[in-house]
């Protein structure tokens, strides 16, 4: 695993016609990229601040992998894209360094990470849209359209998830933080994604891999890629409990494994790794 990605890197990569190319960068952070050059960036997580979080409540949440930039070097990405407010996704340190390196908006949020990003870190509302399901947000030739998940408790009762697509090519589902449910399901299938990337830990009432098992049999992508199993080590999931749960379900060929910061490219790399 290459331990670095940079913003240079990022830009000089050219997606195909009629592609999207992602990368993983841990727990729930991607980066996406379009053939027209559009580079949004969703729940990065580039600081250590759970850590703090977890040893209050008894909990090892260091990071288990390295942050590939910080959030000073974020800067110039075209869309800041958040489903929620946890730490880990809303990051309460990387956003403020993030601005003080010049980073401003847009931004999408949910209700609640919308007010917050406001009231704690001082960002204009102009800088920000608020979304919610079944809302679509278009960014040269990017669309998003926010799904509905379901949160792990009162503190933040408007977790979502995003549909990424382009004119002509693939549309990509990212489950967010969510229970099962079947509104989960309905919001997202009529959609026809090609990819599905799925949380499986099932610690603070997320999927885990039985359900995101089902969860893919009732979406039925091509293709599924877990996801959120990977950071903290008191909250960490074997992606292989999902590929032995599709293999159940009679799936297991859907199953795909990302490495951290390298590009994945659907179509292309459709038939790539794990």
């Amino acid at each position: 695993m290459a331990d670095k990605l940079t913003m240079e890197q990022l830009r000089a990569f050219e997606v195909p016609q009629g592609s999207l190319t992602v990368w993983w960068i841990g727990q729930a952070g991607f980066f996406i990229k379009t053939p027209q050059g559009v580079l949004i960036v969703i729940d990065p997580y580039l600081s250590n601040v759970c850590e703090k979080d977890g040893q209050s409540m008894g909990l090892d949440a260091s990071r288990r992998v390295p942050a590939p930039m910080t959030p000073a070097e974020l800067v110039g990405v075209d869309l800041y894209v958040m489903t929620h407010s946890h730490p880990d996704h809303m990051d309460p340190e990387g956003i403020p360094a993030y601005r003080e390196a010049g980073g401003k908006g847009p931004y999408l949020a949910p209700a609640e990470t919308w007010e917050r990003l406001q009231q704690q870190f001082g960002i204009p509302a102009d800088e920000i849209t608020m979304v919610w399901p079944n809302k679509s947000h278009t960014i040269g030739d990017l669309t998003l359209t926010t799904t509905f998940a379901i949160g792990f408790g009162p503190d933040d009762m408007t977790h979502v998830g995003y549909l990424a697509s382009i004119e002509g090519g693939p549309t990509l589902y990212f489950t967010g933080d969510t229970a099962y449910e079947d509104l989960v399901a309905r919001g997202v299938r009529d959609h026809q994604p090609d990819v599905m990337f799925t949380v499986i830990n099932g610690g603070f009432r997320n999927l885990g891999p039985a359900e995101a098992a089902r969860l893919t049999r009732e979406v039925d992508p091509k293709i599924v890629i877990p996801y959120h199993h990977d950071m903290f080590h008191c909250n960490t999931a074997s992606p292989e409990m999902l590929r032995t749960n599709l293999l159940i379900e009679n799936m297991a060929e859907k199953y795909r494994l990302l490495e951290h910061f390298q590009p994945w490219t659907y179509p292309q790399d459709a038939e790539g790794g794990s």
